[in-house]
């Protein structure tokens, strides 16, 4: 017995009428009511009664159309479910992170997502740069969003969006004065920096230092972006931070731009190759500049 032959019998059973059956399922009626025969020879009882004037139910037959019907749903439901998963419709996604990412354009972007594709769970992992590797290559996370990522041949990069580098120094801080600094304006400062073992971004700032041919003064180590503002609103020393991070408020804080040449912040996607389905729609999302789509 093959699904064919189930929904042939449900369309005469629904019509009673072997010719329009034919027209709906758009097969010819001979072949039709050969399918229907065999049905019943494999079930060895008749489920239609014909007549010259007239197609009725048997009794068996109204039986096995519940059944039928029942066996049809379950298929049709079962392969919506297998669309959605093969499409991106449903599952998890799981994101890692910084803190600092998400004060860009990343938590639009998973509204917008999440408009779009509400049967997808979104899952944050918040972690360093180090530990969202580790975690896109054990499979633990689907996606992650890195500045200066490595290099690994194992995941594939792609831009996500730029962001530039700018200076965070206390409000009180002489050069908080000025409408943008330099790199050299840094030298003989307190510097504050991300951990720079666990950071390729905080290496990154620290060699654009060396090569405006100054060693900066290394007063506190952090792991996040937002502790960094916090010791710099206390007073403890200047910090080199991504835009979006300088420019949200901090009391007692100054975010000021850097003049060029200046490093920049620009943020990437991670994935391992080839990517999930769910993955390949955030990444056309991430793609489009997360714009909602239009109301048809």
């Amino acid at each position: 017995m093959e699904l064919r032959h189930l929904r042939y019998f449900v369309a005469v059973a629904e019509r009673l009428s072997f010719t329009a059956a034919a027209e709906d399922l758009g097969v010819s009626q001979p072949p039709l009511s050969q399918q229907i025969r065999d049905l019943e020879t494999e079930l060895r009882t008749e489920l239609f009664r014909r007549t010259s004037r007239r197609v009725a139910l048997t009794e068996a037959g109204q039986v096995f159309l519940g059944h039928a019907r029942a066996i049809l749903a379950q298929v049709g439901q079962a392969s919506e479910a297998a669309r959605a998963v093969g499409e991106g419709r449903t599952g998890i996604l799981t994101i890692g992170l910084t803190g600092s990412v998400l004060n860009g354009p990343l938590g639009r972007l998973i509204r917008v997502f999440e408009a779009r594709y509400p049967e997808v769970e979104i899952r944050l992992h918040q972690a360093s740069p180090e530990a969202q590797q580790a975690a896109l290559r054990a499979g633990r996370t689907d996606l992650s969003f890195l500045r200066s990522p490595p290099e690994d041949p194992d995941l594939t990069v792609v831009p996500a969006w730029p962001e530039r580098v700018g200076v965070a120094l206390p409000e009180d801080h002489p050069r908080a004065a000025q409408a943008s600094l330099s790199l050299t304006d840094l030298a003989g400062e307190r510097y504050l920096s991300l951990r720079r073992a666990d950071s390729r971004f905080a290496n990154l700032l620290w060699e654009a230092c060396l090569a405006q041919g100054f060693v900066p003064q290394l007063s506190h180590e952090v792991v996040e972006a937002q502790a960094l503002m916090s010791l710099v609103s206390a007073g403890l020393g200047v910090a080199l931070v991504p835009e979006q991070v300088g420019r949200l408020p901090h009391p007692g804080v100054a975010y000021r731009p850097l003049d060029e040449p200046a490093p920049r912040a620009d943020v990437s996607a991670l994935y391992r190759a080839p990517p999930s389905p769910v993955v390949t729609n955030f990444l056309s999302l991430l793609r489009d500049g997360g714009q909602p789509r239009p109301a048809a």
